[in-house]
C-alpha cells in the first residue's frame, strides 16, 4: 500500500482533502496531508518543502500530491525523500529560477485565459468550484486561509525536475486553468501527455471518489 502526501494549493487547508483521503483509507492506503505555513510571510520555498517532509517523517512507498499552486511546492519535496511518483493536479508548473508570481505571464495562461475565458458571475465559487455541491462549496471557502506574497516573490530553487516519474491530471472544465492551454503547458514543461478528467478546478471536493480512483490507479 502506498503513503499519499496530499498538498493543498495557495490559501487552502489540508482537510479540503479530506473526502480523498477517507477513501484511500479505506482502501488500505496511508495519507499525510498538512497545512502549509501559508499565512506566515517568514516561510518561503525551504519552510514549504520542510513542512511536507517532516509530516512524511520515515513512511516509505510515497506518492506526492500537489494541487494547483502546491506543485511548487510537491516538486521541492520529491527532492528531499525518495517519493516514488509526483502527481500533479490541476498544477501550476514551475520552471527553474522561475517566481509564481511571474509564472502566469511566463507560461502563457494569461493570453490563454483571456481567449478561453467562460461567462460567470466572478465569484469564487464560480472561478474555483462551480461543479461542487454547494454547502460543501461554502464549507471549503469558509477554511481559506490568507495566502502569503513571500514564496509568491521568490525564484523556484531547483535546477531541473526532480529525478521521479510524474504523472498530470488536468480538469477538462477548469475555468483557473484552461484545458487546452494546459495540455500544450504539460508537454513542453514536463514533456508528457496530460491524463485527463472531468469538472473543475477543485476535483477533490467535486469527485473525491473517481479522483482517488485515478490516484491509486497511480500508485499501483
Amino acid at each position: 500500500m502506498a503513503t499519499f502526501a496530499l498538498i493543498h494549493g495557495a490559501g487552502d487547508v489540508a482537510s479540503n482533502w479530506d473526502l480523498v483521503a477517507a477513501e484511500l483509507r479505506r482502501r488500505g492506503h496511508d495519507v499525510v496531508a498538512v497545512d502549509l505555513p501559508c499565512e506566515d510571510d517568514s516561510a518561503g520555498w525551504n519552510e514549504y518543502a520542510d513542512t511536507v517532509v517532516a509530516a512524511v517523517g520515515n513512511r516509505s512507498d510515497v506518492v506526492v500530491v500537489a494541487h494547483s499552486f502546491g506543485a511548487f511546492t510537491g516538486p521541492l519535496v520529491c527532492d528531499r525523500l525518495p517519493a516514488r511518483l509526483l502527481v500533479l493536479v490541476a498544477g501550476m508548473i514551475p520552471a527553474p529560477g522561475e517566481t509564481a508570481g511571474d509564472w502566469w505571464s511566463a507560461s502563457g495562461h494569461d493570453d490563454a485565459a483571456r481567449e478561453e475565458a467562460v461567462e460567470h458571475d466572478g465569484s469564487d465559487i464560480a472561478v474555483f468550484m462551480h461543479d461542487v455541491p454547494p454547502e460543501r462549496a461554502a464549507r471549503a471557502l469558509a477554511k481559506g486561509r490568507d495566502q502569503s506574497a513571500t514564496p509568491m516573490t521568490q525564484p523556484w530553487p531547483l535546477d531541473a525536475w526532480p529525478d521521479v516519474p510524474t504523472r498530470y491530471l488536468l480538469c477538462r472544465d477548469d475555468r483557473v486553468l484552461p484545458a487546452e492551454w494546459v495540455r500544450q503547458l504539460v508537454q513542453e514543461r514536463l514533456g508528457i501527455t496530460a491524463d485527463e478528467i472531468e469538472g473543475s478546478h477543485c476535483p477533490f471536493l467535486s469527485r473525491p471518489e473517481e479522483l482517488a480512483d485515478r490516484l491509486e490507479a497511480y500508485a499501483v
